[in-house]
């Protein structure tokens, strides 16, 4: 899997709304790039932009340093929680010589009354002393953590990507298929509140996924209801994460020479 000869000097790993919207962004602009998609399912939602090449796919790390063969920007506007793909993006940029940005999305602060957790991990711990049926919305890559929790099968409902891998994990997992929601969002106030009440619960717990990734609308429905709210917060970014704003000024000034 190598690049070919022409493909474009700008890389953007685009599995985000930010990244999406950069893609938009730099079509506009006239700025050809190659995207990104770690699934079919995501190189979709880039739809056709005229300019813009869609690798759909995942990519290790030996596939990702050869697709970047010739690259002098790689932006990754992963998702903040995907900090393994990040990592590997950094080293295969600095493999080939390109530079790299990072596009993060603004961080906001959470209300009072959340309850904050570092990892799926401790928000399985403190539901496993904390009575009460919970709603799942943190994804189906981390769900051995909960199936640790006594009578998780009967407590916990969990909500994922409508996909067949998606719902398989849930399943190996020992989550029963009525504990099961497979439903793409983005997903209302009104939504989320109707499943709320559906199962009956009194916890729901969410990674801090900002605006974009429905956070809001989240603790908002979970409050309407009466339940409470387990957060996992960010990991940290660390220096030089810029804004969607300032990464489209970095590349204006890279390829408007």
């Amino acid at each position: 899997m190598t690049a070919p000869a022409s493909a474009p000097a700008l890389r953007i790993f685009a599995g985000t709304t930010e990244g999406r919207l950069l893609c938009e962004w730099a079509s506009g602009a006239g700025i050809p790039a190659r995207a990104y998609a770690a699934t079919e399912y995501g190189g979709e939602l880039l739809g056709e932009l005229p300019g813009i090449e869609v690798h759909a796919g995942r990519l290790d790390e030996a596939d990702m340093e050869r697709e970047l063969s010739g690259a002098r920007i790689v932006v990754d506007a992963t998702h903040p929680f995907a900090t393994l793909a990040s990592g590997n993006i950094r080293a295969a940029s600095l493999a080939v010589g390109a530079r790299c940005l990072r596009l993060t999305r603004p961080v906001e602060a959470l209300p009072k009354g959340v309850v904050s957790v570092a990892s799926i991990a401790c928000a399985a711990r403190f539901l496993s002393e904390n009575p009460g049926r919970a709603l799942l919305t943190t994804g189906s890559k981390e769900l051995a953590p909960y199936t640790r929790v006594a009578d998780f099968s009967e407590r916990f409902f969990v909500r994922v990507l409508p996909l067949p891998g998606a719902i398989t994990k849930c399943i190996d997992a020992g989550f029963s298929p009525s504990h099961v929601i497979g439903m793409q969002g983005p997903f209302t106030r009104e939504l989320n509140e109707a499943m709320l009440r559906q199962v009956g619960a009194q916890w729901l717990v969410t990674k801090d996924s900002g605006t974009v990734g429905g956070t809001a609308e989240k603790l908002a429905a979970a409050r309407d209801v009466g339940a409470r709210c387990i957060v996992v917060t960010r990991p940290a970014e660390g220096d030089g994460a810029l804004s969607l704003r300032e990464v489209e000024d970095a590349l204006l000034r890279e390829f408007a020479r």
